[in-house]
């Protein structure tokens, strides 16, 4: 079994209701996580988006192979109306692979670990809720070193305050 991490989040329509529709749809594939981060609103990063986004971590446990993993968040994604116009641009759902394991995998259309974790504090906060001593497999450092070192200075806020436990 392989400890797989998600960040889901989205700045579109009811973007709670949609993180608690993308954990349900996740449970099909993934079972239910070990653990999650609370619930944080976020600006926007890296592109042009007209809101805040909410993101969550979700720290799962699974046999299925990371190419099937970014299948099914793919097929999610489609099912909840994701249109990709805009790189970086709005969207009601994105999920993302940021860990699986410890293993590094570097494809055209999977890069793990996610390439940008170091330079994301909307990344980062949650992923210090649920793994903080996690040492990241390249950068060998954890995630509260990791955001103690981040530069990115956008607003990261608590919108629901979760218990993290596994």
């Amino acid at each position: 079994m392989e400890k797989v991490v998600l960040i889901v989040g989205g700045n579109l329509g009811n973007r709670l209701a949609l993180i608690e529709e993308v954990t349900l749809l996740l449970s099909k594939t993934l079972g239910n996580p070990l653990s999650f981060s609370s619930i944080y609103e976020t600006e926007a990063w890296g592109g042009i988006s007209s809101g805040n986004y909410l993101n969550q971590v979700l720290v799962y446990e699974t046999n299925d192979k990371p190419e099937f993993i970014l299948k099914s968040i793919l097929g999610i994604e489609d099912k909840l109306g994701r249109e990709r116009k805009v790189k970086w641009g709005d969207r009601n759902m994105d999920i993302d692979i940021l860990y699986y394991g410890s293993k590094l995998i570097n494809k055209e259309d999977l890069t793990i670990p996610h390439p940008f974790i170091q330079d994301r504090r909307f990344v980062l906060v949650p992923l210090n809720d649920v793994l903080p001593d996690y040492v990241h497999p390249i950068l060998l450092k954890s995630h509260s070193e990791l955001l103690d070192l981040c530069k990115d200075q956008s607003q990261v806020s608590v919108y629901l305050k979760l218990n993290p436990g596994i």
